[in-house]
């Protein structure tokens, strides 16, 4: 079922640039079988995994290198059959090193995953699929990487009554999740069947932005009864949890709240065709579909690459590089985190890599406000921008608490349309992290 019209209008937002183009001529490339990955332990929020191989050990494809560490937590499998060489500290996507199971491959390539098919999952109990994500080792493929399992397991008072599906990708240059859409549509589709049996609801609504007329149409044309292809107006950041709910639905979530709240769960166009893969192929998450992509890039496109892929290893299957580069970030440019170094590995929630040259960098300044008003607009939470940001300036962080910084999503629209070119996202990250200290301080 396709319906494109009735969508509301989520408060502010900005309308950059997509870039989306330059990726999207070529269809998804399986990436070559590397020599060796470096796999990343800790690839979700939450607790990290524990590991269970060392040095030395043989590992199959989708052979479990470490279990979850609690109940918001991911195990981790391996992309290849190999050796495990080691466990070392590579350069992290956050910035800090961070732990690592280093595989070489022994070139066959072969899968000897712990999972099995399940054949009729339409009969299968929702736990058992529950815990198949879980086991899958699935998360969050959008970006925030928060354990699928525990998203599934809403509180016995939070009565889920949507499954809604991001499928705006509203990031600018990103296109990963658009390509999956056009060329897998019956799989994604089969996903997402998979997660509104599990928890339960006959309401399902997938989002998708009107520039992807081509996959609202594939998907519109496989999509079964009781799934929804809704149609939504381009404007970032569409694809936020709260702001997709309210387009979808008309429904608010509050302030401080989560989807549950209302009613509602998100999930994302890649983690359904991972659901279906986990479920009905008996494949752990060890691989995605990552965008590669900037003016600098000599073939930009989408890739399947593995986890433990070092983004070196990824922008040499694209050609390589032309030209300066003024910056590596892992994501899109509005939400994305700039690397400091490209030998970082792909994650589960590496949507994109993306190089931008100099002349298409803007540097924040440290000019004061202007107060013009313009990042009021902008924000789709209904934020103050300019008074938080000066109030972090001058370390008022208290302040900064009763203005409601904790609901910022940093997708950084108010930092896009300043003038003075001021770091408001950057401010609003410090002064969650100082809030958050403060927070568990006091507890202990």
């Amino acid at each position: 079922m396709n319906d494109t019209s009735g969508t509301l209008f989520f408060q502010g937002g900005v309308h950059p640039p997509g870039n989306k183009k330059m990726s999207l001529e070529a269809s998804i490339t399986d990436a070559p079988l590397l020599e060796k990955y470096v796999v990343v332990l800790r690839q979700h929020i939450g607790a990290p995994p524990k590991p269970l191989v060392a040095k030395g050990d043989k590992v199959g494809k989708g052979a479990l290198l470490a279990e979850a560490g609690g109940f918001v937590s991911a195990p981790v499998h391996s992309p290849t059959s190999g050796t495990v060489v080691g466990i070392v500290d590579v350069p992290g996507p956050m910035g800090p090193a961070t732990p690592a199971v280093e595989i070489e491959a022994d070139g066959e390539d072969k899968l000897e995953s712990p999972l099995k098919p399940i054949d009729d999952w339409r009969s299968t109990d929702p736990a058992e699929l529950k815990k198949r994500v879980g086991d899958a080792g699935i998360v969050g493929m959008g970006g925030a990487a928060f354990p699928t399992m525990v998203k599934l397991s809403p509180p016995p008072d939070k009565k889920i009554d949507a499954l809604v599906i991001n499928a705006a990708e509203c990031e600018p240059y990103l296109t990963a999740d658009h390509k999956v859409m056009l060329e897998r549509p019956t799989e994604v589709l089969e996903g997402i069947a998979i997660l509104a049996r599990i928890l339960g609801v006959q309401k399902t609504i997938v989002g998708v932005e009107n520039n992807k007329p081509d996959a609202i149409a594939a998907l519109a044309k496989a999509a079964p009864e009781g799934i929804s292809i809704q149609g939504m107006r381009v404007r970032y950041p569409q694809g936020a949890e709260k702001q997709l709910i309210y387009a979808l639905t008309g429904r608010k979530v509050p302030a401080g709240g989560l989807p549950m709240d209302v009613g509602c769960v998100v999930q994302n166009v890649g983690t359904a065709l991972a659901v279906k893969e986990a479920v009905v192929d008996g494949k752990p998450l060890f691989e995605r579909v990552t965008t590669i992509t900037g003016s600098p890039i000599v073939k930009p496109g989408n890739w399947r690459l593995r986890v433990g892929t070092p983004a070196a290893k990824a922008l040499e299957l694209a050609g390589g590089v032309r030209g300066e580069v003024a910056k590596v970030i892992f994501g899109g440019p509005m939400m994305g985190l700039a690397q400091k170094s490209i030998d970082v590995p792909i994650m589960k929630n590496t949507s994109g890599i993306l190089l931008m040259a100099p002349d298409e960098i803007t540097q924040f300044g440290s000019d004061p406000c202007i107060r013009c008003g313009k990042c009021v607009d902008a924000c789709p939470m209904n934020l103050l921008p300019s008074t938080l940001s000066v109030a972090v300036e001058n370390e008022k962080f208290d302040i900064a608490e009763d203005y409601f910084v904790m609901d910022c999503m940093e997708c950084g629209s108010c930092a896009y349309v300043c003038p003075a070119h001021r770091p408001l996202t950057q401010h609003f990250k410090r002064a969650k992290a100082e809030i958050a200290a403060k927070r568990r301080a006091a507890a202990k």
